[in-house]
């Protein structure tokens, strides 16, 4: 499978240079040119590189790059027509993992391209199952939505981590209680449903238009099986 870049840049013409060149090299290319098409793109298609213009309409690249930073370790390459010292470390400060000055040469930006992706690209201090705009931070134990940190009990943490960490499999109320409560647990699949109600609300998923957590009538709970990633 072809990895995927998105490129977010505001001029027309970097945008097609830039393009034409990555997909001559057989990347596949999402484009946006500000930056909430940019982090609406990024958390639906989830690409493998960002290659990230700085001065884009708002947000601006940095504060891109700083929301992508709270929720991914997708590599984050910067272009920019500034060559100042202080905004390439601020980009790289930023969690930036390379910088590129305009003008630029596309056979020099398809290298640093080659070069990032070859790296390993993890956030050390953390183990992370991403979901679209949601992120489970086990280490942690947080959890974001759209890069906006969501204050839930710990019952309700171990629940929706249960669920994700059998995305697409339909986990039956019996065994949620027994994983989440424990044996003794004489609460009943009442107390079940109301927890799975409160996490919906905060994690804003709408019961009959569910994006993450499914009801499966008679039965249990599903995550819906989408492109899970181990962070």
């Amino acid at each position: 499978m072809a990895q995927k870049v998105l490129v977010v840049d505001d001029e027309p013409a970097i945008l097609e240079l830039v393009s034409f060149n990555l997909k001559k090299e057989g990347y596949e290319v999402v484009t946006a040119v500000d930056g909430q098409e940019a982090l609406t793109a990024f958390q639906q298609e989830q690409p493998d590189l960002v290659l990230l213009d700085l001065m884009i309409p708002e947000p601006d690249g940095h504060q891109v790059c700083r929301r992508i930073r709270s929720v991914s370790a997708v590599p984050v390459i910067m272009l920019t027509a500034r060559g100042d010292e202080r905004d390439r470390v601020r980009g790289l400060d930023m969690g930036a993992d390379d910088y590129i000055v305009k003008p630029f040469s596309p056979k020099e930006l398809m290298a640093r391209v080659r070069a990032v992706l070859r790296r390993p690209h993890t956030l050390q201090e953390t183990s992370r199952l991403t979901a679209g705009g949601l992120v489970i931070d086990d280490d942690r134990h947080e959890v974001h939505v759209e890069g906006q940190l969501i204050e839930l009990t710990p019952k309700e943490f171990d629940l929706l981590k249960i669920l994700a960490e059998n995305a697409g499999i339909v986990l039956e109320r019996d065994l949620l209680l027994e994983k989440v409560w424990g044996y003794a647990f004489a609460g009943g699949t009442r107390t079940l449903d109301v927890h799975i109600r409160r996490l919906r609300q905060k994690i804003g998923d709408d019961p009959q238009t569910p994006r993450y957590i499914e009801t499966v009538h008679g039965l249990g709970y599903r995550f819906r099986d989408q492109r899970i990633r181990n962070a």
